[in-house]
């Protein structure tokens, strides 16, 4: 008889004993439901509206309106943290701060309702089957649809963006972040039967296949296009070091996205890309043994320059960013069921090997600290010169996503 760690490894599932990887996901997932207690009772004193963001540098938290990009991941992290720990304190603060989101079914001026709405109502749907949360997302998805071009075949992102090598000013950015708010629309499609919905994810993804992968599955973070044509004006950088580097948490939205358009499309192009892009990343010689990335692959490497503008050529430290390495963690748990058997163990282990360096002291806070957030050192925008090195709201969320993804691979 084999030892019960030799025929867990030899079948995929785990580097670690069993046992002790369900323990490893239930502290987890109870140290997250400490947090989220103090977390929801430091939002007591706020305003109703104001959703955790990140810290200031007293340690503070931050928040933002229901209309920046990051709203929804707070409630979506309660309701992981619920699904979890069947704590009924996290439901009922999960239910209170999806629907504190319901005008955002409306919202037309920036693409991020995918974000916005199914981290948010997407997972409170998931998980109460409450018919009013799936029309909300519904009538979501119309308004994203609204930012769709046929002629640049893509969803806008930004109603503008300035290129940080000059003044210059382009009016129909797309950026690789786009590709997580397809879901929404797939979600609507298989709802109501309507076509449109999916046929707009599907010419976004293909053009974003096309014009923001590399031929060796690095990625652009923005490409700017002529809307009399569709041709593409420039491809340059917003977040990410120089326009020919690669963004980390830019790379972790590919690999996500078109994991996950894989699954709703089974089309496999898409499967390639989404294998090619995790390749890159885990293959790449500047990704540290811990398998957390420094926040560009390419940070101050000879070839890549910054622009004129961006602060990046001033900050000379190489940051890591979690909130990369935690998207990444779980779309891997996905990606491993869709690859072959030798792809899919290497995508399953490193996801696992991501998790548990996410969970160690290294990243994970301490109870109480960090603003009561989950996980440390993320970066959020350097060539901004913002959010540098702090915990981000949407790092804890793909983390308590990639603990539940992990837990049901497990049963």
């Amino acid at each position: 008889m084999k030892p019960l760690l030799y025929l867990i490894l030899t079948a995929g599932l785990t580097a670690y004993p069993l046992s002790e990887e369900k323990d490893f996901i239930s502290s987890n997932a109870d140290f997250a439901q400490q947090q989220l207690r103090h977390m929801l009772k430091d939002t007591e004193s706020r305003n109703s509206l104001a959703f955790p963001r990140t810290i200031n540098k007293e340690g503070k938290m931050i928040t933002t309106s229901m209309y920046d990009w990051t709203p929804g991941f707070f409630a979506g992290t309660l309701w992981y943290a619920y699904e979890q720990t069947k704590d009924p304190v996290l439901q009922q603060a999960a239910v209170k701060w999806t629907e504190k989101l319901e005008p955002l079914k409306d919202f037309t001026q920036h693409h991020d309702l995918g974000f916005m709405m199914y981290c948010s109502y997407g997972n409170a749907y998931r998980l109460t089957g409450n018919k009013a949360y799936r029309d909300i997302l519904i009538q979501g998805a119309r308004s994203l649809s609204t930012r769709f071009n046929p002629v640049t075949k893509s969803i806008k992102s930004w109603n503008a963006f300035k290129s940080w090598h000059s003044q210059q000013l382009y009016n129909y950015p797309v950026i690789i972040d786009n590709l997580m708010n397809l879901e929404l629309l797939f979600f609507a499609s298989k709802e109501t039967g309507d076509t449109s919905f999916r046929h707009i994810a599907v010419s976004h993804a293909e053009t974003a296949m096309q014009n923001q992968v590399r031929p060796d599955y690095s990625s652009y973070h923005v490409v700017c296009y002529d809307t009399a044509n569709g041709k593409v004006l420039t491809r340059e950088t917003a977040q990410g070091y120089a326009d020919n580097s690669t963004w980390s948490r830019g790379q972790a939205w590919g690999i996500y996205g078109f994991t996950m358009i894989y699954r709703e499309t089974k089309d496999p192009r898409f499967l390639k890309t989404a294998i090619g892009m995790a390749d890159w990343f885990l293959d790449n010689r500047n990704l540290p043994a811990d398998k957390i990335p420094y926040w560009d692959f390419n940070a101050q490497e000879q070839g890549y320059v910054p622009g004129v503008r961006s602060s990046a050529s001033k900050i000379k430290v190489k940051y890591r960013d979690a909130s990369a390495a935690a998207i990444v963690a779980s779309a891997l748990f996905e990606l491993s069921g869709y690859a072959d058997k030798s792809k899919g163990l290497k995508f399953r282990q490193a996801g696992i090997k991501m998790l548990h360096s996410l969970a160690s002291p290294a990243y994970r806070a301490p109870e109480e600290k960090n603003g009561n957030f989950i996980l440390m050192h993320s970066v959020g925008s350097i060539p901004h010169n913002t959010e540098i090195d702090v915990p981000l709201v949407y790092a804890d969320y793909y983390f308590m996503e990639a603990l539940q993804r992990y837990k049901v691979s497990l049963n």
